[in-house]
């Protein structure tokens, strides 16, 4: 069976920083690809940033690019999303998510998902 977990979530006034974390685990479960969504009220779901492959290549939404920062410590099976600059447009509940598939971006190719954790930028 495999659990996505994601912690770190929280208050932060604006230009502050969080770092979240992810664990996907699994008896044999090693994804390929391990993303970070996000969803505010009343708005889609929407990709924030991904890690994938052997060599860990990271991949941004473009506006993201530069404030946040994805990385993996693969002795702890955990990615990180490490959020600078916050904005209260960030403001969002965070979700990490794992695929199988590598170098995706679309929520479909992700097949296992997280609670989700609350982000709270204050103005």
């Amino acid at each position: 069976q495999v659990q996505v977990v994601e912690s770190g979530g929280g208050l932060v006034e604006a230009g502050g920083s969080l770092r979240l974390s992810c664990v996907a685990s699994g008896r044999t479960f090693r994804p390929a690809t391990v993303g970070w969504f996000r969803q505010a009220t009343g708005k889609e779901r929407e990709f924030v940033a991904a890690i994938t492959g052997s060599r860990s290549s990271t991949d941004y939404t473009h506006s993201l690019r530069g404030r946040f920062i994805i990385s993996r410590d693969a002795a702890k099976n955990t990615v990180y999303l490490q959020m600078n600059s916050l904005k209260p447009e960030d403001t969002a509940v965070y979700y990490c998510a794992a695929s199988t598939r590598v170098g995706v971006r679309t929520s479909s190719n992700y097949g296992y998902w997280g609670q989700g954790t609350q982000v709270i930028v204050s103005s």
